[in-house]
């Protein structure tokens, strides 16, 4: 026998063993807890790029306005006395690296606050006082490594399995962490793609909905009712198969929209549609990516959805989109690498944003030059002053 081995040695059968289905004591309240919930898709950094950045056209467009706007800007550099036509910070930010110029630097910089809420720079040391080059890191490959005071002592960038540690301790930091505001963290910011991550989802749940629709031709293609001659409601498994086959092949998709159905005896086509309250999954779609694009900080108008009327025409809403979302990112970013890099040259000179040279806000600056030109009372230093410009020379 193949089983006489379970025998024991005086020949006796061996006791039945009792057979016991083994399973987690919660098994049964996890299966029943997860149906019928919704998926969301995770919430890391990779997940919400490849999501919101790379597979959403909303998210794309939003990053991709917001970070060329605030890295088109036009930058002057100066300090408490002077405005500096010519200056190695203004030259580094310039032409950072040999691989980037100013603008696609900046465009990774604000790229990564938005959708990771941390940009990372490193600074290249150099014979000089300015570093020799500034490189943009990427921020799903940085990972910070706290003290015993919880301050960041050092940066960890790790790649293929391999790390690299940039120590923090030093006078002069090689890494200028920029972050967003984040309520419950102490050492990462919050990204707006997180904070439209929900939104993203739905989106991408409609689009995929509208694709469905279109391989069945916009609408349920119906339901074929069998009738047997002796009553019997029921297929045969081979019948089944061949007609479902049959009509994968033959009516489904769009190269197969409008094709005419040809049924065998017994079986009987029910057309079927779509109610209105069925069919709102398009204003659904519409509704997310308004979301999307407030989390952006962006007029839905300057996206080109439909539907919002905020604002009275296309300027007043690009002229909002600068002055609440674009000039907020770039003054932020630029006050904290201005500070970072002083630290290098011992010089508190500032980078910021020429406000006389940005299109979108030429009226609104005109009229405040008209007003600030016109007030007899002020002296010219405080005219100077008031539209953020540094004072003039002795003599001047």
């Amino acid at each position: 026998m193949v089983f006489n081995f379970l025998r024991r040695g005086d020949g006796s059968p061996a006791p039945e063993i009792a057979l016991e289905k083994k399973a987690s004591a919660t098994g049964r309240v996890v299966a029943f807890g997860a149906s019928g919930r919704v998926a969301w898709s995770p919430r890391d950094a990779g997940s919400l790029t490849r999501n919101g950045f790379l597979g959403n056209p909303v998210g794309f467009r939003a990053v991709k306005l917001v970070a060329e706007a605030a890295a088109a800007l036009p930058l002057v550099c100066q300090d408490a006395e002077r405005r500096y036509d010519l200056h190695p910070v203004l030259d580094l930010i310039n032409r950072p690296n040999d691989a980037a110029g100013r603008a696609e630097f900046l465009e990774a910089v604000y790229g990564f606050l938005l959708l990771n809420g941390n940009a990372y720079l490193e600074a290249v040391p150099a014979e000089g006082a300015v570093p020799g080059e500034l490189h943009v890191l990427r921020s799903d490959r940085m990972s910070l490594v706290p003290g015993a005071d919880g301050w960041p002592v050092a940066y960890d960038y790790t790649v293929g399995g391999r790390s690299h540690r940039f120590d923090m301790r030093g006078a002069v930091k090689p890494i200028c962490h920029l972050k967003a505001f984040h309520p419950l963290d102490d050492h990462y910011g919050l990204s707006p793609m997180q904070a439209a991550a929900v939104a993203v989802d739905v989106h991408g749940a409609a689009s995929a909905w509208s694709k469905a629709l279109l391989d069945n031709a916009a609408r349920p293609s119906g339901a074929i009712v069998y009738k047997g001659v002796d009553g019997q409601g029921a297929l045969a498994p081979d019948q089944y198969d061949r007609l479902v086959s049959e009509i994968e092949m033959n009516h489904q998709g769009a190269r197969n929209a409008g094709r005419p159905m040809l049924l065998e005896g017994g079986l009987d086509w029910k057309p079927m549609g779509f109610s209105p309250s069925d069919m709102e999954f398009q204003k659904t779609k519409e509704a997310a990516a308004r979301e999307i694009a407030v989390a952006f900080g962006i007029p839905p108008m300057l996206l080109g959805i439909p539907g919002d009327a905020t604002y009275a025409n296309y300027q007043e809403a690009n002229r909002a989109f600068y002055r609440l979302t674009v000039l907020p990112l770039a003054a932020k970013v630029l006050a904290d690498v201005s500070h970072w890099l002083g630290g290098f040259t011992g010089e508190a000179v500032e980078v910021k944003v020429d406000l006389d040279q940005i299109p979108a806000l030429a009226a609104e600056r005109d009229q405040q030059w008209a007003r600030v030109g016109a007030a007899e009372f002020l002296t010219v230093a405080e005219k100077r002053r008031l539209l953020g410009l540094p004072p003039l020379a002795e003599g001047e």
